[in-house]
């Protein structure tokens, strides 16, 4: 059974048994997940603060793709363990020969890049999540602020924990040049979702 489909206590089970997965990137992943859930509840909320149709059909459409970049980050979830195991599986081909250690590099950097990839990718579904952060602040019911400053915190320790994963396998990468092109879309990442953070703090005052 994947691990996003188990009850909630299997999950933390999981979390705090000894095998390595489900870990840190998986807890991010949820934890974006449940952040991106928590706006979608609040655009969905009755007696929303619109007065124009336009401002519905926002408000709406917010809701609509929190949806979406939840169900992502779910997924996710189990994904970033699936890395982790195609990592030691590389990590335990044979050596014993020349050729099988070309193979294995092969195999290690072509899993790391996966394992890299999946971190990066609830980044962006975080980041994605917090710009709508705005609208669903700005337009949500004004007595569920405190959810959504709360979806703002899950999101931003998501995006923040993805992070550590993705520097952490960067180094053992050895294409420097796709290293530089994910550092650099890290940095961007980073910088739009306190950004957009802070942005929907400011709508929710």
């Amino acid at each position: 059974m994947k691990f996003i489909d188990r009850t909630t206590s299997d999950l933390l089970a999981a979390f705090q048994s000894s095998e390595p997965t489900p870990g840190g990137g998986s807890a991010s992943a949820l934890a974006a997940a449940i952040g991106a859930s928590l706006l979608t509840m609040v655009a969905g909320l009755p007696k929303p603060r619109t007065s124009t149709d336009a401002e519905t059909t926002s408000l709406s459409d917010a809701g609509a793709r929190c949806r979406q970049l939840a169900d992502r980050l779910a997924s996710l979830v189990d994904a970033d363990s699936e890395a982790y195991e195609q990592v030691m599986t590389a990590y335990r081909r044979p050596k014993a020969t020349d050729e099988e250690k070309a193979q294995r590099s092969a195999a290690i950097q072509e899993a790391m890049r996966i394992a890299i990839e999946t971190p990066l990718e609830v980044m962006r579904a975080s980041s994605a999540a917090l710009e709508q952060g705005t609208t669903v602040g700005r337009r949500g019911n004004q007595n569920a602020a405190s959810d959504v400053q709360v979806a703002l915190e899950l999101l931003g320790a998501g995006l923040r924990g993805a992070k550590a994963n993705v520097e952490i396998n960067l180094g053992s990468v050895k294409d420097a040049e796709y290293a530089a092109r994910v550092r650099a879309e890290v940095d961007h990442l980073e910088r739009s979702a306190a950004t957009q953070t802070e942005a929907a703090r400011t709508a929710l005052r």
